[in-house]
């Protein structure tokens, strides 16, 4: 509690003057399109804003987490990209090993492949409609239809060969 105190009134010296009033510190201005507009480039709560400041790794340009079936279908379906399905359960331990592992390797590409993150939970008519019957499951998508999947935790050089074959022509 003491160290959470301490660490406030540090910030909050950083946003003022030496005569005591607040100037704006500038925020983080996100690259992300789902986020862009978003967040504010500028506050005069220095407290609020230090507290609240997020850094976005570039892989979430290529990842995102599916919102709902007419979400999928207009971001994984409709795509012209290729994309990897991620089909997830937050109580799952190997999804927990194999997500960010695969995150990695997607954000590699460069683009040239997205990455769908789907959660069984939320998501239960997806899961039964692409025959999910374990997690983690991996789709890889191309035009709409399944051209690739695995089931389980993979090393990073099987996930690199399985974006190629993906990638590839």
């Amino acid at each position: 509690m003491a160290q959470r105190l301490m660490l406030r009134r540090l910030i909050s010296s950083f946003g003022r003057s030496v005569t005591g009033s607040a100037q704006p510190i500038p925020r983080y201005q996100s690259q992300c399109p789902q986020t862009r507009g978003l967040l504010s480039t500028t506050s005069t709560h220095p407290v609020l804003t230090a507290a609240r400041t997020f850094h976005i790794s570039p892989s979430c340009r290529v990842t995102f987490n599916v919102q709902n079936k007419d979400d999928f279908e207009d971001r994984v379906v409709g795509s012209e990209t290729p994309v990897v399905v991620d089909f997830h359960a937050q109580w799952c331990g190997p999804c927990k090993i194999l997500g960010p592992r695969l995150e990695k390797m997607v954000a590699k590409q460069q683009g040239k492949v997205l990455m769908a993150k789907v959660d069984i939970d939320d998501h239960t008519d997806l899961a039964l409609e692409y025959e999910v019957s374990a997690v983690p499951t991996v789709l890889a998508m191309k035009n709409g239809a399944v051209v690739d999947q695995f089931v389980g935790v993979k090393e990073e050089d099987q996930l690199q060969a399985f974006l190629e074959k993906l990638i590839g022509p």
